[in-house]
């Protein structure tokens, strides 16, 4: 692979504008320039099996088939974080040709992110228990204290009092924030509880905002690695799409954008979870338009969940007037027939598809792919599901009807609650981050394919005031994952 320092001055960054960690890592400083060139490709997918589908093996192969053109290119990726690196779905570097290097060390501690996001909320919280226990100056109720501590690693041991560090609001902040002063002010305005007389308090009453800042100065940073092909690519924070917003950070987005042509992302998950948080919520604080987006799909999630699963996610995504295709992630024991059929039934609904081997080929397995793009990205006409000024339960609504297909939304009591405390905040603005199972459109992973006409049932509400979302916790989604009956750790020697 070449030395990062080539890598980082072949993007025509200046020595003071990048450190490098070792040979193979660098972290840029260079600020994103606001006149953006790059088109951006969002990589999305259907819900997946268990154990993904290929959209990371997507987006990398798809990066080195731009560059294998004689295109600019950049990928952008997510952090991976512990908990599925050893838990069920492993690292999350791609596959075979199509991957990221140094593998292990970005599964693993990669340039320290995910420690720094995990200080930075312990600290918060170590902070509100130390004022209550130091005479509570401020009159903190602790019964209404809602910040946890956070780990990066599935305990199920820890449930009801950690979340993992990839659903934790610090991990929010960081992924959203425009730049580092926005980032300081965000951490600021995390609420922590009320006080007896039901005033808000908020992270900066307790004067702990600026530690949590420095804790984050240097992760802030995008990290700067290279495919197997020695193509760029950003790896930039971590939030999970089932129960965050799951995409990188917008400080990485926006910094590839303003160095290369092409900038390939993924969004966690199916178009249900990730893709929606991503256009829904991402694009329009970034202030960021995609300019197309690729629908993976593979035969053996649609032997897992029904052909129709495919058709959901075509409708889904038609609502946001951005160019598409399928990409069909080719496996070694993919028939021909099945994939005839699945090519069949997208051209059936008016989608075009392409099959990609990046996994066995690199670049050159999705370069047919990579030249529709091109003939396609200019005719994006992008635009949101949903307005600001919609109320809090329209929101939902419409999440719920027009990605999910449901026909109704049920609250519970303390889901009601939280809608009143929303609006004696004065937040309904904010956009909403729904929490749900990935395995399928719906709040159910049990309703496999594309059911139609059900509720979907709100079981909780968070609210994020230094993220500046509405966390909406569906059915039974929990914020601490347990291990698995065999974990993958077992594989690690």
């Amino acid at each position: 692979m070449k030395k990062i320092d080539t890598l980082c001055h072949e993007l025509g960054l200046h020595d003071d504008e990048f450190i490098c960690y070792g040979n193979d890592k660098a972290k840029i400083l260079k600020k994103p320039n606001d006149r953006k060139k790059g088109k951006l490709i969002l990589v999305t997918a259907i819900n997946p099996t268990p154990y993904g589908e290929g959209k990371t093996t997507v987006t990398i192969g798809l990066n080195d088939a731009f560059s294998s053109l004689g295109l600019s290119s950049m990928a952008v990726l997510r952090e991976p974080s512990l908990g599925p690196v050893f838990g069920m779905k492993g690292g999350a570097t791609g596959g075979g040709r199509a991957s990221v290097i140094p593998e292990d060390d970005i599964n693993l501690h990669f340039t320290g992110d995910f420690h720094a996001i995990t200080s930075a909320n312990n600290l918060l919280c170590a902070a509100i228990d130390n004022h209550i226990f130091q005479g509570n100056e401020l009159g903190i109720n602790p019964d209404t204290v809602a910040v946890k501590r956070c780990l990066d690693m599935n305990d199920r041991a820890l449930r009801d009092d950690f979340n993992i560090t990839a659903a934790s609001e610090v991990m929010a902040i960081f992924c959203l924030s425009t730049s580092f002063e926005d980032l300081r002010n965000r951490l600021g305005n995390i609420l922590i509880g009320y006080t007896m007389n039901q005033e808000p308090l908020y992270a900066k009453d307790l004067k702990v905002d600026g530690a949590m800042a420095l804790l984050l100065k240097d992760a802030f940073y995008p990290n700067l690695v290279q495919s197997l092909e020695e193509n760029p690519v950003l790896i930039h924070g971590g939030p999970f799409a089932n129960i965050a917003h799951g995409c990188n950070s917008i400080i990485a987005t926006k910094t590839a954008l303003g160095l290369s042509d092409y900038i390939v992302t993924e969004a966690g998950f199916g178009s249900d979870l990730g893709a929606e948080k991503f256009l829904n919520i991402k694009c329009p604080l970034a202030e960021i338009a995609p300019s197309f987006i690729v629908l993976v799909a593979t035969v053996r999630a649609l032997k897992h969940s029904g052909i129709e699963n495919l058709l959901a996610h075509i409708d889904h995504l038609k609502h946001y007037h951005i160019p598409f295709c399928v990409a069909i992630n080719h496996f070694f024991d993919d028939s021909s027939q099945d994939i005839e059929e699945l090519q069949s039934y997208c051209s059936s609904h008016g989608v075009i598809s392409f099959v990609t081997n990046s996994f066995l080929e690199g670049g050159s397995g999705s370069t047919n792919l990579a030249q529709y793009i091109i003939e396609n990205v200019d005719s994006s006409k992008y635009q949101p599901l949903y307005t600001d000024g919609m109320s809090v339960t329209d929101k939902i609504l419409t999440i719920a009807r027009e990605v999910y297909a449901a026909s109704s939304v049920h609250y519970s009591e303390e889901a009601k609650k939280k809608l009143e405390e929303i609006e004696s905040l004065g937040v309904s603005h904010f956009p909403i981050c729904m929490a749900k199972t990935p395995y399928s459109i719906s709040d159910d992973k049990n309703k496999l394919g594309y059911p139609k006409d059900y509720s979907i049932s709100v079981r909780d509400i968070l609210i994020q005031t230094g993220s500046r979302m509405i966390i909406v916790l569906l059915n039974k989604i929990i914020t601490m994952p347990g291990l698995p009956k065999k974990p993958n750790f077992e594989e690690f020697q």
